[in-house]
This record gives structure tokens, sequence and C-alpha cells, in this order.
């Protein structure tokens, strides 16, 4: 079963979380890190 479509609307703030898997790294480094931040942006 899916899960229910997310309320959005204007102004709103979400939380975005990242986990990678076996607690593996995500980013390589703060350049790579700076580069997803300006993506979600």
């Amino acid at each position: 079963m899916a899960r229910k479509l997310r309320v959005e609307y204007a102004g709103a703030i979400y939380h975005v979380m990242n986990r990678g898997d076996r607690r593996e790294r995500i980013f390589m480094d703060d350049a790579d890190r700076q580069r997803f931040v300006e993506t979600l942006g």
C-alpha cells in the first residue's frame, strides 16, 4: 500500500534527510555536500 501524499503549501518548511546504506558516507567531501544543498535550493 502506497503512502499518503504529503500536504504541500506555499511557505512550508520541510525536513529532508539522507542516509547511506550500511552507514556508508553520502558525500565524499564538503564540495559534494554543498552541490547537494544547492540542488535542493
